[in-house]
């Protein structure tokens, strides 16, 4: 839950600041003068392109809750077994013992997205965020019946 409101104050603040920004474009374009025009153009694509990111980046967090809550109906969702260091961060060898378990499970049923899921929350945990991201991305697209991006 800490990160679901983490990421809507993030967001709501990225969204404040590229109307800020944004206004500034409209501003120094009334401004008139052919610098201050082209400032103004290139001021506006900056939020143009901040939001097409947040956009993206909202729609793969929620599809991928959805595919969260489809397995945890299922009772498919990885179990946390990993070993923790006394400061709370997990151990390294105990998620390269998870993330080669799951990476044998995925190569052995390839085209489920139940595998691939649990080899994207192998890597997060293996703090290899790209890719999982990528696993993620594979997963949903198994999910949704499209052919999968290849990396």
């Amino acid at each position: 839950m800490r990160a679901k409101i983490t990421y809507a104050v993030t967001a709501a603040v990225l969204v404040v600041y590229f109307v800020l920004v944004g206004s500034r474009g409209v501003l120094l374009i009334q401004n008139g003068t052919l610098i201050t025009v082209t400032f103004g153009v290139a001021v506006l694509i900056l939020p143009v392109i901040g939001i097409w990111f947040l956009w993206k980046n909202t729609q793969f967090v929620r599809k991928a809750n959805r595919l969260a809550a489809e397995l945890d109906a299922e009772g498919g969702l990885p179990v946390d077994e990993l070993r923790r260091t006394p400061g709370g961060r997990i151990d390294r060898d105990s998620a390269d013992e998870v993330f080669a378990r799951r990476k044998t499970e995925t190569e052995d049923a390839p085209d489920d997205w139940r595998s691939w899921f649990r080899l994207a929350v192998a890597y997060h945990d293996a703090r290899d965020t790209p890719r999982a991201r990528k696993a993620m991305q594979r997963a949903i697209a198994l999910r949704e019946g499209r052919p999968p991006a290849e990396a």
